[in-house]
């Protein structure tokens, strides 16, 4: 299939971070508060848990009132809109709220890699230091368990100068609640789309209700930041961009997926259509049989045929030479 984007259609002479605009008026700082008084009865994921993350409960997520970063850097192997040729500035979270089994990053994101515990003023370094090195973006990666931890830091951050676009990359887990407090505050969306069938979600995510609150996620966040749009470098400054994870034997996953995203949200929404699962997590010839192995290069093309079906014409590619030039 051919792959396309599409011409730059905002300045990076012009580009702002929508967060500048909160800050100015005090909505950034009230934002944080808000999001703060929800750890003390904690409802920021769909889990809904209940805990009291100020006193030490922590829930799913195992987090609780400070964020626990594992690591942070210039990450080069991110979509070529976002790494650009100085790298996305990631910032991977401890913890996930969602559990799957399959997880490419289980150490992390399953609780066994704690990470280091930052306070508000330590992120917000964290985010300084990754602009000085020259980073294009603040890249927050599974951020939804710690929207709170993130905000209070990104109210010190902008005071200090922080001016890059904010990418919230999650697993697409998050609640509609959650996403209204970050509207005017996220440049970049990046979800996961991962399942759709609500059988095999409980069976690999344990979250049955997944794809409906994905569902419902990739619809608000399409509502406030619109279509990916890139500066005249190709870099992404605004705008959804949807992952999804083909997945050994849920080539239908993907075409519902598809189908979808066409209607249901936007046939110019930017997706990258992935091949690089591998058994991870607790996946082995044991547990989950039918998902321990790679997919075949059959399943991917089909997987891609069925993009196109959809009418997803904007599908990420990697481009030779210097990928971040669109000439």
């Amino acid at each position: 299939m051919a792959i396309v984007t599409a011409p730059f259609c905002i300045s990076s002479k012009n580009f702002e971070p929508a967060y500048l605009a909160l800050y100015r008026t005090g909505e950034l700082q009230h934002r944080a508060q808000v999001a703060l008084q929800w750890l003390t009865d904690c409802h920021i994921c769909p889990r809904a848990c209940g805990n009291d993350r100020t006193r030490g409960g922590m829930g799913v997520c195992k987090i609780g009132r400070y964020a626990h970063v594992s690591s942070y850097f210039p990450h080069m192997g991110e979509e070529d809109c976002l790494r650009g040729w100085n790298g996305s500035g990631t910032i991977f979270f401890a913890s996930c709220s969602l559990r799957c089994a399959f997880c490419q990053n289980f150490d992390v994101s399953h609780g066994l890699d704690t990470g280091t515990e930052m306070r508000p003023g330590q992120l917000a370094a964290v985010m300084l230091e990754l602009q000085a090195n020259g980073c294009h973006n603040i890249n927050l990666v599974t951020p939804g368990h710690v929207l709170p931890q993130i905000l209070e830091a990104l109210v010190i951050a902008v005071k200090q100068g922080l001016r890059l676009p904010i990418v919230y990359n999650t697993s697409g887990y998050d609640t509609l609640d959650t996403l209204r407090l970050l509207d005017g505050v996220v440049d970049i969306y990046m979800p996961d789309f991962k399942l759709w069938d609500a059988e095999v979600c409980g069976r690999y995510l344990h979250a049955r209700n997944y794809a409906s609150i994905a569902r419902a996620a990739v619809r608000e966040m399409h509502r406030q930041v619109g279509d990916l749009c890139f500066d005249e470098d190709g870099l992404a400054k605004r705008g959804l961009l949807v992952r999804h994870l083909v997945m050994p034997g849920r080539i239908a996953d993907t075409a519902a997926i598809m189908d979808f995203l066409a209607t249901e949200v936007s046939p110019d929404t930017y997706v990258n259509v992935m091949s690089q699962y591998y058994p991870a997590g607790k996946v082995n010839a044991d547990r989950l049989p039918e998902i321990n192995r790679r997919i075949t290069p059959q399943e991917y093309a089909t997987a891609l045929q069925h993009t196109q079906a959809a009418g997803i014409w904007r599908v990420d590619e990697r481009r030779p030479g210097q990928p971040w030039i669109w000439g």
